[in-house]
């Protein structure tokens, strides 16, 4: 083992602690309200009226709803497109409360984070396995030629689509293996994978995100910065299941594994 690397990981583990903790982070998510569910536009706990207008949600308000839009109290009435980035950008807030904007596959919904989620409350850190360079390895990163799209089950119950690009293959602990993978605005990679210690010392599924490959194809397949997927962090996240051949056989002790409780 390096110290470099091992001394990057460490430091790689304390940000991500740190971002998952943030008062915006997935700990602070209290829930996902899918516009269509409340045909009325009343949103659990959530001041105002939410409708979906197209491309588009229009949120109705009166000044004491307490809500404030880009800073600044709001009443009346706003056509919002869905929010980028982190919930700390959002537009709309309600104290220290965030409202996130989001659409998925044409359904309209709205996020509500907490900073004061029990979830945030209760945290203790994240179990993760210390560097082990042996599960860092070469992989090369071969496009399909055309995006293919996978229907597969998502963390709520509801089927939605995974976009992927390419395949990526790599050999680990003599195996040659292969995963399906996603192609990212930057050009890295992001697969949702599936090993022998899903469910038995690691989540049910994780997520792995390689870096951009070269012009020859060839990337970095590193397992020790295995994540956890949101919905591991607060039961409100749609994450997408593993579609198909992304379960490997091989078992994975490597990388982020479970919260610790």
């Amino acid at each position: 083992m390096t110290t470099d690397a091992a001394e990057d990981w460490k430091r790689w583990h304390e940000n991500r602690t740190e971002a998952v903790s943030a008062p915006d982070g997935p700990l602070a998510l209290t829930g996902t309200h899918w516009i269509g569910d409340h045909p009325d536009g009343r949103l659990p706990g959530m001041p105002g009226r939410w409708t979906a207008d197209g491309d588009a949600v229009v949120l109705t308000a009166g000044a004491s709803d307490g809500l404030t839009l880009d800073g600044r109290p709001f009443s009346g009435g706003a056509r919002l497109a869905a929010d980028p980035g982190r919930a700390a950008a959002s537009r709309v807030a309600y104290g220290a409360r965030r409202f996130v904007v989001l659409v998925r596959e044409g359904a309209w919904g709205v996020r509500d984070f907490d900073p004061d989620a029990p979830a945030r409350r209760a945290f203790r850190g994240i179990e993760a396995t210390p560097y082990d360079p042996r599960w860092s390895v070469p992989g090369r990163f071969t496009p399909y030629d055309r995006d293919r799209t996978l229907r597969v089950a998502n963390a709520d119950g509801r089927e939605r689509g995974l976009e992927l690009g390419g395949e990526l293959a790599f050999a680990l602990d003599g195996r040659d293996l292969t995963l399906q993978v996603s192609v990212q605005a930057d050009d890295s990679l992001w697969a949702v994978f599936g090993d022998a210690t899903s469910g038995r010392g690691s989540h049910r599924f994780r997520f792995l995100r390689p870096p951009a490959p070269g012009a020859d194809g060839w990337t970095t397949v590193d397992f020790n910065r295995a994540l956890l997927p949101p919905c591991a962090f607060a039961d409100h996240f749609i994450c997408p299941f593993p579609p198909p051949g992304n379960a490997l056989s091989t078992a994975i002790a490597a990388g982020e594994r479970n919260l610790l409780t």
